[in-house]
Order: C-alpha cells, then structure tokens, then sequence
C-alpha cells in the first residue's frame, strides 16, 4: 500500500525566517507507520519548496498512492483541507487523513469544510494512524471504524462522529522516527549554515497556560530516557549532518533529573551539535548553577516564555512568574554564553499605544539577545478564547499566525497594533545591529547573533519577515491589508450563538479530559528529585563576559 505525506504550504513569515525546519509529525508517524510494515511511504514538503496547488495535484497524479495524509496548526488548516480536496479530485477512491492540533479539537469544521477527508487522527498519532492504516489495508475500514479510537469521520447517516480518545503513548522509548524521509538539503538553519533537525525529547506539560492548548493535546507529560533520545541525535549527526538542532517540546527542562542526564550523555558522546529550547523563566532560575553545565553540553540559544510586560497579563496568562523574574533569568542565560531569547504577546482587548511602548521600553531595559514580539493567536480550543467570548468575530483561521492582529483592541486599530509591533521590531534590531552584535566577546554566541541578524535582513528584504508585503505606503502614510477573507467574518449574531447558528465552529473541549477517562496526571512525578551523580563535569570554558 502506497501512502504519501505532504506538507501544507503555508507561510507566515514567523519561525520560517530562521530557516526550513523539519516537520517533525514526518519521521515519527512515518516511522511508526514503516514499523508495522508499512514501507511504500513517501513524503513531499509543499511549505518547503513553495508547492502550489497545481503541482501538488500532479505529484499526487503521478505516484498514485492509496493514501494520502497531511497534517495542521490552526493557521494551515485550510491548506490541509486543500491537499484532501485535490487527492478526492485525482482518485476518489485515495484514502484522505488528517491529523494535528486544529483538527483535533476543531474536526466538525474540517469534516464539514472537506467532507473529503475521510479520517481526522486526534491527538498523538503513531498509535492510532498504525490502526486506521491497517484497517484501510484490509479494506474494512468503514466496517471497522467505529472501533478504532483517536478519530473522526463522517458515518453512514451523513453526521460527524468521533470515537473515543485513544490512551497515550505511555513509553515514549517505544518511538521509531525515520529521518531517511526528509531531503535534507532543503532543511538549513540560516543562523550557522547548517541543517536542521526537530527532535523530540518530551510531550506535554503540566501548565495550563490559557493562551495554549498543548497541554490538552498532549494530555499528559512524558519524556524520553536521555539514552534514547541520544541516541537519536547521534544518528542525526552522524548519518544525516545535522549541526543544529531545536528540541519541539513545550518545556524540555520540567523534568530536572532526565535534562541533566540528557545533557551530560551529549557531552559524554562528544556530538558536534549545539541545539535551542524553549522553556520557562522558573526552570532557568532553578538551575542558576547548572548553566555552564548546559552550556558545555551544547545549549546555546533559549527562547523563555516571558510572553508579557505587565503582572496583570502574566496572572491572566496563569504564567506563574513575575516581571523580575523574566529580568532575572535573561541575565542568568547571557551570563552564561546562553543566547536568551524573550517572547512578548501583544494584540489583548486592553492595548494601547501607550502598552505598546511601555513593552519596548521595558524589552530594552531587559536587553535580551532577542525579542519577538507576538501578536495574540486566539485559538478556538484554548482556554483565553473561551474567556474572550464574542470579541472573536474573525475566524479566517489562516490568519491566525502569530503576526496578524485578530482581536480589535477597545481604543486601537487592528493595523496600528501591527504599526507598533514592527516600530518595536525596527528600534530593537536596529541598536542590536549597531551597538551590540558585532562586540560580542563570546565568539560562538558573535557568530551566531550575526547569522540571526543575516536572516532578519534575508526576510526583511524579500518581505518574507512578519508578512510585511501588506504593508505599503501611499501618499507617505502607511497602509495596511490584513487581508481577512470577509466571508470567514461572522455577524454579532452568529458570534452569540454559535453553537445554535454555526455549531461546526464550535470546539470539541472534551478531549483528554477527566470526563472522558483521561486526565493529566503529574502526581506521579518527583519534580524535586534529583541525582547530583549524575554530573560528571561541571566547568565549562566558554562563559561569556557580559
């Protein structure tokens, strides 16, 4: 049986600018699906080589698969449904299946949109994609199917039905990702010229941040032995020349005890490898002593979830950290010779230009490496979006990109949100450019800002960078499309009711939850636990002078 995997092409201008990254949901489905002996599998990378519909149409014509798969984040979702679409145009009988966060929660509309997508996979998918796929290959699927758990379709009656939630992955040591799948030329790391890889160390988290919703994807928190997940690595070094790589977990360091080992065992293999995380300003302070450790183990870059300049959003956020903290941990990071990356979320009903600037005034007196600023992504799952209520009238999900403002503040536009967010970019990366970056004592941390700064200028030229294309001037004044799509606006009255008027809009919020046999249990774990042993070297040579 013949299965292909494509990539949405979607493009917003945000992570993409550092380079292509590899779509992680590739080498582990994949992986999973060769395991069970699956071995005609084949993947196309439409985001990465720009595909438009037309082509992918022809590459499906052409290696007539019996299945065709792809995957979403809320922005590419109609991409996803496209690629469905266009494979029930070339042969009705292609078995189409979807997996990802957006189709998860959000499967009424996408069966609604794409009644060609037969099968949405919900949540963690090597499991269940292994058990529709061997259904399909049996030809009982549709007989079947009602058995199978972690899906969605369309039954016999024409109405949307999803089976239960299928258990998670207990032992993560049990993945078998299959890198052979990726041309890996394609996939660069613009900062250090060198490939990229996207690996999975953990999944899950035990916060419950309301701007997010991977806590609820994932259900429960779980990590690799470092063993493995080493292992892992060295391959990508070894056989497919990765230089860098970025580590797809929500906060890879929760688990104090696995980090270290994880770090000690790379230094141990003496890998040439660095590699970034994201993780929380709590776990960095908590770790103040273990920094050059990290350091020397290869951790060079660390985006932290600072996400606000004020207390109040930061409570709101349920971010369980303070303003001094965020300060705090920067400096620990520089300190170091730890790139410190800090995130700020703008966009919220309550801003001003006056926030705005109270942001950037406070990012420079922070003085990060780096600063992104994001605007607000409601998600439709998440629990902010709920608590938001009818301020929510945009649902053109593909603007829904971190760099697109969808809420309309009380006393600010939507484009002089964006006008500020990019004024705040422009100051930032201008003095960085001038007065910072090329002084750097570290030589490695030098480099490494001045490749960030090369992509910047890279994007920022082909106006790749934040989608600045919209952006243009007439009659010296700026003008702004923000290119909504006016017929995914709903009325006030359908906001209201949504459930009455568009019910396909509407969340399924019940999965992973404890009404549905499943909760996030992290009793279990010690988080305090913790083996000093396990340390071997704790002196590191490249400490930056800051």
């Amino acid at each position: 049986m013949k299965i292909l995997m494509i990539q949405p092409n979607y493009h917003s201008g945000g992570a993409e600018i550092a380079g292509n990254w590899t779509p992680s949901w590739v080498a582990y489905i994949g992986g999973a699906l060769k395991q069970a002996g699956f071995n005609q599998v084949k993947f196309v990378d439409a985001m990465a080589d720009d595909l438009p519909d037309e082509t992918i149409e022809e590459i499906i014509r052409k290696n007539q698969p019996d299945v065709v798969m792809t995957t979403n984040i809320t922005p590419s979702i109609f991409k996803a449904q496209d690629i469905m679409k266009i494979a029930k145009k070339v042969n009705k009988n292609i078995r189409t299946i979807m997996g990802g966060i957006h189709s998860t929660f959000m499967y009424p509309q996408v069966l609604t949109e794409a009644p060609e997508t037969d099968y949405v996979v919900r949540g963690e998918g090597e499991e269940v994609t292994v058990n529709l796929m061997k259904a399909i290959a049996a030809g009982n699927d549709k007989e079947t199917r009602s058995e199978i758990t972690g899906i969605a379709y369309i039954d016999e009656k024409g109405e949307v039905f999803a089976t239960a939630a299928h258990p998670v992955i207990e032992d993560l040591d049990t993945l078998s990702p299959d890198w052979s799948l990726y041309d890996w030329d394609k996939y660069i790391y613009t900062p250090l010229n060198c490939r990229l890889a996207v690996p999975n160390f953990a999944r899950g988290c035990p916060f419950t941040c309301t701007f997010c919703s991977q806590w609820q994807f994932w259900r429960r928190y779980r990590a690799r032995s470092p063993k493995n997940f080493v292992d892992e690595i060295e391959i990508l070094v070894k056989k497919y020349n990765v230089g860098f790589f970025i580590l797809a977990d929500e906060e890879p360091t929760i688990n104090k005890q696995k980090f270290v080992s994880l770090c000690q065992e790379l230094i141990d293999r003496k890998l040439d490898v660095t590699w970034g995380i994201n993780t929380r300003v709590t776990d960095i302070m908590r770790d103040e002593d273990l920094l050059p450790f990290y350091r020397k183990a290869g951790l060079v870059h660390v985006s932290l979830g600072t996400e606000a300049a004020s207390q109040m959003n930061l409570n709101r956020f349920r971010k369980e950290t303070t303003i001094d903290e965020n300060k705090y941990a920067i400096k620990l990071l520089q300190k170091n010779g730890i790139v410190a990356e800090a995130q700020f979320v703008m966009g919220l009903e309550h801003e001003t230009p006056e926030t705005i600037e109270e942001t950037y005034q406070l990012c420079k007196d922070w003085d990060p490496d780096m600063a992104n600023w994001t605007i607000y992504t409601p998600w439709p799952f998440s629990d902010l979006f709920k608590e938001l209520g009818d301020r929510v009238e945009v649902r053109d999900y593909s603007r829904y990109n971190f760099v697109s403002p969808i809420i309309k503040p009380d006393n600010m536009e939507r484009e002089d949100v964006l006008k500020g967010v990019l004024k705040s970019y422009g100051r930032f990366y201008a003095r960085k450019t001038f007065f910072s970056y090329p002084w750097i004592k570290d030589p490695y941390v030098r480099k490494y800002m001045l490749g960030c700064l090369k992509a910047f200028a890279q994007t920022t030229l082909t106006k790749r960078f934040y989608d600045i294309d919209r952006v243009k001037t007439k009659n010296r004044k700026i003008e702004i499309d923000l290119g909504f799509d006016q017929s995914r606006i709903l009325t006030q009255a359908e906001v209201k009711n949504l459930k009455e008027l568009r019910p396909e809009m509407v969340a399924d919020m019940s999965f992973g939850l404890k009404e549905a046999g499943y909760q996030r249990e992290h009793d279990e774990h010690n988080w305090d636990e913790f083996d000093e042993s396990t340390i071997k070297d704790r002196t590191s040579d490249t400490v930056r002078n800051c």
